[in-house]
């Protein structure tokens, strides 16, 4: 129920919330910083990736820094185009990849689909953040990110840390690396709704009179479509 108040009203009303907003920012420090201090594990496995200028590793990905984020874009080896939901993220991690580089961090996407369809797809989007295909290097499969059909059946749980089961052959994630002399290490990956603090345009659509709007949707972002499709 909308309710409208003189103006000494709505800004008592918002100083109390206020308070509410910097309570909750402080325990969001206090938890980035518990996330920083988790423990790492250390990657044994020697990945290999397609890129547009050829093969190359995890190692490379690096691109001489010592910090690396990895996003994990849902698009399939038979796919003709990428997940609408992660072109909406993907919009919005494609400028930030120079800013982070400048904080010693490399930003670099990785999906099961072929590198031709990759970059065919990146340059429709007009996006030009780094992106590789883990083709059968099993990467996406050891990153809990591409199921078999016969994992989707089991209906096991087998994404987000072991707490859902797969629901598609391809799910979204992010994860964290840290390079330390020729060694690499998996310092946090997140998934499904992990991510959502990471989507900008959810994070606006938070501060309007109707929110996300998706109650009867049938599904929560059946709204999204990539940049380029929708209706003006």
């Amino acid at each position: 129920m909308r309710r409208v108040v003189d103006q000494d009203t709505w800004a008592r009303a918002h100083r109390d919330f206020l308070q509410k907003e910097k309570a909750l920012q402080r325990q969001r420090d206090a938890l980035a910083a518990e996330r920083r201090d988790l423990p790492w594990v250390r990657v044994e496995r020697d990945y290999r990736f397609d890129g547009s200028d050829g093969p190359c590793t995890l190692h490379d990905l690096f691109d001489g820094r010592s910090q690396l984020l990895v996003w994990h874009f849902m698009f399939g080896p038979s796919w003709d185009a990428g997940c609408p939901s992660c072109s909406l993220w993907a919009d919005q991690y494609a400028p930030a990849a120079v800013h982070l580089a400048a904080r010693d961090v490399s930003l670099v996407v990785v999906s099961a689909a072929p590198i031709e369809t990759l970059d065919a797809y990146r340059t429709r989007m007009g996006w030009d953040f780094r992106w590789v295909s883990a083709g059968d290097s099993g990467f996406n499969t050891d990153f809990a990110v591409s199921f078999p059909a016969e994992a989707i059946a089991r209906a096991e749980p087998d994404y987000n840390h072991g707490t859902l089961a797969p629901m598609a052959e391809e799910l979204p994630g992010l994860s964290v690396f840290a390079r330390e002399g020729g060694v690499i290490y998996r310092t946090y990956s997140t998934y499904a709704r992990g991510l959502d603090a990471l989507n900008g345009v959810y994070q606006q659509l938070d501060l309007v009179p109707k929110g996300r709007d998706e109650a009867a949707l049938d599904y929560p972002m059946a709204w999204v479509r990539r940049h380029d499709e929708y209706t003006p």
